[in-house]
C-alpha cells in the first residue's frame, strides 16, 4: 500500500568535507516542488548543487543540478520508490568540500542522505476514498446514520426534501460491502445516486 510522510524531516551528512543537507517532505505536484527548490537555492547561495527528486504520480522528476548525470536525482528517486512512497519530495543541498567523490561516491552520498532522512520520517498510508450518495425515506434516516457511524464513514452532506439525500465517504476498499449491507438493511428502499 503506498504511503506518504506527514511532515518535513531534515538530515545532514558530512562526507570528505562535502556537506549534504537532505530534506524529505510531503509534496503533491511539480510546481510546488520547483518552488521549494527555488527557495532552497535562495537560502543556500553558496551551495554547489541543489538536487531533487519528486515522486508524485505523473509529475515525478529527478534532477541532478550539475552533478554527473544519474548520480543524484535518479538515485534519490529510487530511494523513494523502494520505500513505496507517493507524494514526497526529496532535496539535497550540497556544499562542495574540495574532495571529488567519484560517481559511485556521489550515488552513495545522495542515496544515504535521503535514506537517513526517511528513517526519521513518520509514514502514513494513503487511503483512497470513495464518495457515495443515496436517497432514503425519512423513516430510514436514523438507521442509515447509525450504520454510517458504525462503518466509520464520514457524513459529508444531508439534504431533506421529499426524501433524505445523504452524501458520505469511506475507504474505497470498504465501499461495496457497505453498499450491500445498506441495501439489505433498507429492503430495497435505498436509492443510489451517481458515484464519484
Amino acid at each position: 500500500m503506498p504511503q506518504t510522510i506527514n511532515a518535513a524531516v531534515h538530515h545532514e551528512l558530512l562526507i570528505k568535507k562535502s556537506r549534504f543537507i537532505a530534506c524529505v517532505q510531503p509534496m503533491s505536484d511539480r510546481a510546488a516542488a520547483q518552488a521549494v527548490v527555488a527557495s532552497l537555492r535562495a537560502q543556500h547561495p553558496g551551495a554547489a548543487h541543489v538536487c531533487w527528486a519528486l515522486l508524485a504520480g505523473g509529475q515525478s522528476a529527478a534532477v541532478d543540478d550539475g552533478e554527473p548525470s544519474g548520480t543524484a536525482g535518479r538515485p534519490m528517486l529510487d530511494v523513494l520508490r523502494h520505500q513505496d512512497l507517493e507524494g514526497v519530495l526529496a532535496t539535497v543541498v550540497r556544499y562542495f568540500g574540495g574532495v571529488k567523490l567519484g560517481a559511485g561516491g556521489l550515488v552513495r552520498a545522495y542515496t544515504d542522505s535521503v535514506a537517513q532522512a526517511l528513517l526519521q520520517a513518520e509514514k502514513v498510508a494513503i487511503v483512497k476514498l470513495r464518495q457515495l450518495r443515496c436517497v432514503v425515506p425519512y423513516a430510514m434516516e436514523g438507521m442509515l446514520r447509525r450504520e454510517l457511524e458504525l462503518a466509520q464513514a464520514t457524513l459529508l452532506d444531508v439534504s431533506h426534501g421529499d426524501s433524505v439525500t445523504l452524501a458520505f465517504s469511506l475507504p474505497d476498499a470498504d465501499a461495496l460491502a457497505l453498499q450491500a449491507h445498506l441495501n439489505e438493511c433498507g429492503n430495497g428502499r435505498v436509492l443510489w445516486l451517481d458515484e464519484q
